[in-house]
């Protein structure tokens, strides 16, 4: 496998590629060795053979998109693991794609726990802040085409039922403007958006507090908001993942 991955990395230094007695000496593998282990990665798409030289495959690019995507999600979770520890309450991450809520991250500790999932945050946007302030960053057709596929449902005594409100609140929410939401979700439980929008995706950063500590929520939710401006500001944070 160590060998493998030296010719990788040898192919992939040479974007016009190379052939197998440059690649047997650059890598210093013996070149019956080097050329069992070319016919081997080029049979698995790993590389291609053209004119006798060799270059990168689509399964190579593959693995290279994939490495990426890990690599901004692991920002990501450092980032909310930061400014949980920071701001002293946990942190979600969500995006709306391909018509439907993921929440891709959550910063919590144990003694202050994130919101238990307890309903599918996917159906249940019209309940909570993310999906509420994802809700808010689509079009009025695409709110509708959502609530036409996750109806809204009481999930507690406060959860706004009626879709007319709910989409009357959406359209009124401002560009920037947090979406708060008191125990609409959860019993015992507030929590506060912010909308990020790059290109045409929408996102969404949250924090939760419990209900007898609501006087913390709007100052951790512009705490936030302002840590996010200089981590956007660094060209350090992406949510292309």
């Amino acid at each position: 496998m160590q060998r493998a991955l030296k010719l990788l990395e040898a192919v992939a230094s040479h974007a016009d590629g190379a052939p197998a007695k440059q690649l047997a000496r650059e890598t210093g593998i013996p070149l019956p060795t080097t050329y069992h282990l070319l016919r081997t990665l080029t049979h698995e798409g790993y590389l291609l053979r053209e004119k006798g030289l060799f270059l990168l495959g689509e399964a190579a690019g593959r693995l290279a998109r994939g490495g990426a995507v890990q690599n901004r999600r692991i920002k990501i979770e450092d980032s909310l693991a930061r400014w949980r520890d920071e701001i002293g309450v946990p942190v979600y991450f969500a995006l709306y794609r391909d018509g439907e809520i993921e929440l891709v991250s959550v910063a919590d500790t144990p003694s202050s726990p994130a919101v238990e999932e307890w309903a599918d945050f996917r159906e249940t946007a019209h309940a909570h802040a993310i999906g509420q302030c994802l809700l808010s960053q689509l079009d009025l057709k695409s709110r509708q085409d959502h609530l036409d596929r996750h109806p809204v449902a009481a999930m507690t005594p406060y959860t706004l039922c009626n879709r007319q409100a709910l989409l009357e609140r959406l359209a009124g929410l401002g560009r920037m403007e947090p979406v708060v939401e008191r125990q609409e979700y959860a019993l015992g439980t507030v929590c506060a958006a912010i909308p990020i929008t790059v290109g045409s995706t929408a996102a969404a950063l949250a924090v939760s507090v419990p209900l007898h500590q609501e006087e913390r929520l709007l100052p951790a939710i512009e705490r936030l908001r302002n840590e996010v401006g200089k981590l956007f500001s660094s060209l350090a944070f992406s949510i292309s993942i």
